[in-house]
């Protein structure tokens, strides 16, 4: 998309043009003939622009409530932040007090929007068109008048010293949309940030879930975050933005959260499978709190090496998902297969921690012939140093 796509989009004509496609069934059967109909009536780039900004739209609106009335351009939109997560990291700028935040790398403005709810935005973009939309994607949810655009390039940028405090995302993925799993390659690297710190010492970075925990600053509390238990994002809060703790997990959309402050004194010890498995949340995986859950539940880890827990009893938590366990022995393809078919088992979900095998592969290899309503739960994995298996007939809560 150009800017002069986005002027189309925005007038009168664009507008008309964006209602009526968007009322139109666009799947992937039908995309082509809608391609081609339009290509007849508009000039290409306005053609794709309507189509690719509906396309968009529909994708979106899993991250976004008001995704129907906003612009977006696919790869920024990947990266963005959900709403809901957008809207946690900004409460935490709003306790603090800050009036003025830079959104340095504002992509189509995710956070800005969140942020800009109540504070005023400079949103820092060196590519014209994602400023554009990103002003344009605040203007929609209310806040327009707070976001102010500044097109600049991070590295040669002087540090906003007029800023309460910075957010920073930087890009995670190169120009072919391979992702980087090292803060090192992150652009602009965190090293710019340290620059900046100096200045705005009221900092937070996003970065992936999956960063190697030796790339981790000392000085930063990190945060892990999922949404409807599926691992989002991480962020990196420095200065007065930092809560005295050194990691958290966070479960949104209701806000449960869980620290290092919640680890007990001594090592939870480990156990054999008990009545009651316990599959953690990703957040709490992440931030290296499963034995601050297992204290929480009176639950023990099945390996030290590995994040289930067990326990004689169920406690309702949002932590983790609990399954009622019904057996639990060495892995052995031919007695799993054996147990199965004697209890005429014809429908599985697999699920592994710790372990090589595939569950795709396993599940063919398993010859299911039972009835389909009974079903089980297998866990492949560790139990005590040992390749296990554990079969849990349902899930509790």
């Amino acid at each position: 998309m150009t800017l002069d796509d986005l002027a189309f989009l925005l007038s009168a004509d664009g507008q008309r043009w964006l209602a009526d496609v968007g009322q139109m069934d666009i799947t992937p059967q039908t995309h082509l003939q809608i391609a081609t109909w339009l290509r007849q009536k508009l000039p290409p780039t306005q053609a794709q622009a309507v189509l690719e900004t509906i396309v968009l739209r529909q994708h979106a609106a899993t991250k976004f409530s008001r995704a129907s009335q906003m612009y977006f351009v696919r790869a920024a939109l990947e990266q963005a932040s959900a709403e809901i997560v957008a809207q946690h990291r900004a409460r935490r700028f709003a306790a603090l007090g800050c009036q003025h935040i830079a959104d340095l790398g504002c992509g189509i403005g995710g956070d800005a929007l969140a942020l800009a709810a109540q504070a005023e935005v400079t949103g820092v973009e060196w590519d014209p068109v994602r400023l554009a939309l990103a002003q344009e994607n605040v203007r929609v949810y209310g806040h327009g008048h707070r976001f102010h655009p500044l097109q600049a390039d991070l590295h040669s940028l002087s540090p906003l010293a007029q800023m309460d405090a910075l957010f920073f995302d930087p890009a995670r993925r190169d120009e072919h949309g391979r992702r980087f799993f090292s803060l090192a390659q992150y652009q602009p690297p965190l090293s710019l940030v340290d620059q900046w710190r100096a200045v705005v010492p009221e900092t937070a970075v996003k970065i992936s879930p999956g960063v190697d925990y030796a790339e981790l600053p000392e000085d930063a509390e990190v945060e892990f975050i999922s949404l409807d238990g599926e691992m989002k994002e991480a962020v990196l809060w420095y200065g007065r933005l930092q809560s005295g703790v050194a990691r958290r997990a966070t479960l949104l959309p209701a806000g449960h959260t869980l620290t290092t402050a919640d680890l007990p004194a001594e090592a939870v010890p480990s156990t054999a499978p008990q009545a009651f498995l316990y599959e953690p949340d990703g957040a709490v995986i992440r931030a290296h709190l499963v034995q601050a859950l297992a204290a929480r539940l009176g639950a023990r880890q099945i390996d030290e090496s590995i994040a289930y827990l067990t326990a004689e009893t169920a406690v309702s938590t949002p932590f983790a998902r609990c399954f009622a366990v019904a057996d639990a022995f060495p892995f052995q393809l031919k007695q799993l297969r054996h147990y199965l078919r004697e209890r005429r088992i014809g429908s599985v979900t697999i699920k592994k921690r710790g372990s090589p095998l595939e569950p795709e592969q396993l599940l063919r290899q398993l010859r299911l012939s039972g009835h389909k309503d009974e079903h089980r739960f297998l866990f492949l994995t560790h139990v005590l140093g040992e390749p296990s298996v554990i079969v849990a007939t349902a899930e509790v809560g």
